[in-house]
């Protein structure tokens, strides 16, 4: 199968990046966030700290790493900036994973969308500044661009807040953010919702067979946060090469596995759009293509008036527009072998046959 993007190779630089280091993952019990911290354990960390404010997963969490002496929890929220004031304390790097990242709950409850993913930005950001940490890289969203949801306004605004950090004189602190699409398999993402709809006899509900998304894997975001977060110089907005899927692949794909694993009779049933939803997704602004650059991973937006040059392997790329209606797509057969293990391992012993 043609791979999704190009894969980075093991080399020694992530060792020699991260080894020693003290790592702050917020929102680290979440699906990307939680692969995360299972990576970064493996590079030589002195410490890596969770912070979430879900108790359960949390413990689900310890128990999974019960035997790993270099990892620590903190139960708290991002919008309380005296935990973050302390979580950050000695810490050289963090990842900033927490949001909430549902659509139709942000759309429903705007505020607490506002506190947790934009306050909880300026909080972060306030507590890195106040503790001399080295890099803030900030996890964002292709629904960051020309946003028509809240989720996706909330995500504009903290790129925005990322960036005027990065412009504030004698900044010891580097920030950058990172913007990718949809993760496959991610928590709250299709396909596990499609599988929880299956199993309780429901049909399975698409909105749109003509939609287009970005789609990566989670060991592929994983892999590339880890790549940003080594290029980061400072105001950077980071975007991950992606093939897209048409969701009406998605569906075809999907039918294409359950019958493999004898779990026949899915109905699908179209629902139509939800509120704030696009029929196709963006990675970049039309004014970043100026500044655009790219290796064989990612691009890079460069921040205005930057003195700075991309580090080595990059080139200026020409693209006007990024958009997943465009870009090159995933063929049915290519998401059947990408969708199959993970859907015989979520379905349990009883489908390995």
């Amino acid at each position: 199968m043609q791979k999704m993007v190009v894969q980075l190779k093991k080399t020694d630089w992530y060792d020699r990046f991260f080894s020693q280091r003290k790592i702050l993952v917020t929102g680290g019990t979440g699906s990307i966030g939680s692969e995360l911290v299972k990576s970064l354990l493996h590079h030589g960390v002195t410490r890596v700290v969770v912070l979430s404010k879900d108790d359960s997963k949390q413990y689900m969490m310890k128990q999974r790493l019960i035997s790993k002496e270099n990892i620590s929890f903190i139960l708290g929220d991002v919008r309380e900036y005296e935990t973050l004031k302390e979580a950050t304390r000695g810490m050289d790097l963090v990842f900033h994973t927490a949001a909430l990242k549902q659509i139709g709950i942000c759309e429903d409850n705007p505020k607490e969308a506002i506190l947790t993913n934009t306050m909880g930005t300026v909080n972060i950001i306030r507590a890195c500044l106040e503790n001399r940490v080295q890099k803030l890289i900030n996890i964002s969203t292709d629904k960051a661009v020309h946003p028509t949801s809240i989720m996706g306004a909330t995500k504009f605004l903290s790129e925005k807040l990322i960036q005027e950090a990065s412009r504030r004189p004698d900044v010891q602190t580097r920030f950058c953010s990172i913007r990718f699409g949809n993760v496959l398999n991610s928590r709250g993402s299709v396909i596990p919702l499609w599988l929880e709809q299956y199993r309780s006899g429901q049909p399975l509900q698409v909105t749109d067979l003509a939609m287009t998304r970005f789609a990566m894997t989670i060991p592929q975001a994983v892999e590339l946060i880890k790549e940003s977060a080594f290029l980061c110089q400072g105001g950077e907005t980071f975007i991950f090469k992606m093939k897209s899927v048409r969701l009406g692949d998605l569906v075809q794909a999907m039918k294409a596995v359950l019958s493999d694993c004898n779990m026949n009779g899915a109905q699908f049933v179209l629902t139509g759009p939800r509120p704030g939803e696009k029929s196709f997704e963006q990675l970049l602004f039309a004014d970043e293509a100026k500044r655009l650059f790219e290796n064989e991973q990612l691009y890079v937006v460069l921040p205005h008036q930057s003195s700075s040059t991309p580090q080595a392997r990059f080139k200026r790329a020409r693209h006007n527009e990024y958009r997943s209606d465009l870009a090159q797509k995933w063929s049915v057969p290519e998401l059947v072998a990408l969708l199959r293990p993970v859907i015989k391992q979520s379905l349990g012993d009883e489908t390995n046959g």
